[in-house]
């Protein structure tokens, strides 16, 4: 029962690594940047919801929606502040941009809700699943972050190959300069990706603080960075690979932290990466694209 509760549990916890990761591998695979701040957008999400319901007395749904729109809205303003005038510039300039962002949105947290953490209480109300005569115990947040990552993946190949803006944003990923000439609106696209991608970080920022309830202006740096590997891991560009690859982290931290301990599964997460990047370095879905010179 132990090796399937720790299975359980690295699925829940990669599934939070892959709803982060699908927003990371949707903005590198559209508009070719990485963008560093998005494990702060999960932050801000968090606080966004913590507000909502401790401060507001709003219900839990309500504050996950606040979240969402909160952080909807965020990213379409640092995509126009911050990263539309870099459009064209190297993508050193864009990198340090985004750790730029990223320091900031810190310490805005730090100066507004101050140092000290914040218990954030569960948004999720439902009971235990019980199996095996109560041997094997699911938690109702671990079933409901596994399910919601499902969903979104589903969702968002299901919008990316069906609808119109999700052929936009195919095309400018192909080709942007193509793409502008065949009538699609470039800003409008990518912002939208932004738009998506902040929206997923705040899910995963509130499913993840119902997990490991302590909020700190700190609390999506180690994650975003674990879900950017997973992105890598799996396939960055690819919305698929960002997902397996976010579960496999999961599955392969919480067995790290189980059988070889918790000081090292770090350690452990970042060479499994290593190896796969050695073997395939463009990740376990990702395709290899050649370039003529």
């Amino acid at each position: 029962m132990e090796v399937i509760a720790n299975l359980i549990n690295g699925m829940s916890l990669g599934s939070v690594y892959a709803i982060i990761a699908l927003g990371y591998t949707m903005v590198y695979g559209i508009a070719k940047m990485l963008n560093f701040a998005h494990g702060d957008v999960i932050m801000v999400g968090g606080y966004i919801c913590f507000c909502a319901v401790s401060y507001l007395g709003v219900p839990a749904i309500v504050g996950v929606l606040l979240s969402i729109v909160g952080c909807t809205v965020l990213g379409i303003v640092m995509e126009r502040l911050a990263y539309k005038p870099l459009r064209n510039a190297p993508s050193l300039n864009v990198l340090i941009t985004a750790i730029g962002v990223s320091y900031f949105l810190q310490n805005a947290a730090l100066l507004i809700m101050g140092s000290d953490p914040k218990s954030f209480s569960t948004v999720i109300s439902l009971p235990a699943l019980q199996l095996f005569d109560g041997r094997l115990t699911i938690s109702s947040t671990a079933v409901l972050t596994i399910v919601c990552c499902i969903v979104i993946m589903v969702a968002l190949v299901m919008f990316t190959g069906k609808t119109k803006m999700g052929k936009a944003m195919r095309a400018c990923s192909e080709d942007r300069d193509a793409a502008q000439l065949m009538g699609i609106n470039v800003n409008s696209t990518i912002a939208m990706v932004f738009a998506i991608g902040s929206g997923l970080a705040a899910v995963a920022g509130v499913l993840m603080c119902s997990a490991y309830p302590t909020l700190m202006p700190t609390t999506g740096s180690m994650p975003g960075i674990k879900a950017f590997t997973a992105a890598v891991l799996g396939g960055i560009g690819s919305i698929p690979g960002a997902a397996l690859g976010g579960v496999l982290l999961g599955i392969i931290e919480i067995f790290a932290r189980a059988y070889i301990g918790t000081q090292l599964a770090d350690a452990v997460v970042f060479a499994v990466l290593i190896v796969v990047l050695l073997i395939k370095p463009s990740g376990l879905l990702g395709k290899t694209v050649r370039e003529k010179v």
